[in-house]
């Protein structure tokens, strides 16, 4: 089994912030996003983690799925999910809109900046969930630190942006978007004691696990490659020191066994063959 500590890459965003510790150093910048890479040169993976940093709200945007992605030349479409952090009180998450429209309207309400609007604003607390499937219109607002697990794909299609001088993709968005109520429950399922499922597919499967002894994990169901990505605690994979902060890619399910520690972690693996 191999256990390989992911490179944390620091990415600017307009909407960022310059206060990201105290697990990172933002560097003088206005950091967005901490991207978690494999060594340049490494196959791409199914999977890509990040921290987000928010004090203003991102776009309005919209992802495409694996089929509409290849169409437009792309490996795979971006399907997601969000673990909540930290949250100012009054942070909200826009995820599809409050009545269904017809294309037509959205296109209108995305370029007379109406959308806004028409969007359903849901308060947010530490430790809520969200599964982003393709197509769900969604803005994350500002004020937040969240974990992001997704599908390795750097392919968004901004609807709206506030008035920032960046390119929108109106056209490729209305091929994609879902322009009625987001409707995914976000259940925890329960595995074990302090051990939870918050999505079980259909591109990746990922686990919130409280424990007190991670070496006695029960058996979750993971096949091919995982990420283990601390949240607190301590302790050792693969007999490497973990600790919060850093993501971990084991090269197959059963680096698992080589888990020690106690604290809270994200486990995730794709559900597909590509690594």
């Amino acid at each position: 089994m191999t256990a390989t500590r992911l490179i944390p890459r620091r990415v600017a965003k307009p909407w960022g912030r310059d206060d990201i510790g105290p697990l990172f150093d933002a560097g003088g910048e206005r950091i967005g996003e901490i991207w978690f890479e494999l060594p340049a040169g490494s196959a791409e993976p199914a999977l890509l983690v990040k921290y987000l940093f928010t004090c203003e709200a991102l776009s309005v945007q919209v992802h495409p799925d694996d089929a509409q992605a290849h169409s437009v030349g792309a490996r795979q479409g971006k399907e997601e999910a969000w673990l909540i952090l930290d949250a100012d009180d009054d942070a909200v998450i826009g995820l599809g809109l409050e009545q269904r429209v017809s294309p037509a309207a959205l296109r209108a309400a995305a370029l007379d900046g109406s959308i806004e609007t028409l969007i359903d604003w849901k308060p947010i607390a530490p430790g809520d969930h969200f599964h982003v499937t393709p197509g769900t219109i969604h803005a994350i607002g500002g004020g937040l630190t969240l974990i992001e697990v997704q599908q390795y794909a750097d392919i968004t299609y901004r609807l709206y942006d506030y008035g920032r001088p960046r390119e929108l993709h109106l056209d490729e968005a209305m091929t994609c978007a879902e322009a009625g109520p987001y409707l995914t429950a976000n259940l925890r399922t329960p595995i074990a004691v302090g051990i939870d499922r918050l999505v079980d597919g259909p591109k990746f499967t990922l686990i919130d696990a409280h424990s007190e002894d991670f070496a006695a994990l029960p058996d979750l169901g993971a096949a091919g490659p995982v990420w283990f990505i601390p949240v607190d605690g301590g302790g050792w994979i693969d007999g490497q020191a973990w600790q919060p902060g850093e993501c971990w890619l084991l090269g197959d399910a059963a680096g698992l066994a080589g888990l020690g520690g106690q604290g809270r972690a994200l486990i995730a693996w794709s559900m597909g063959a590509t690594t």
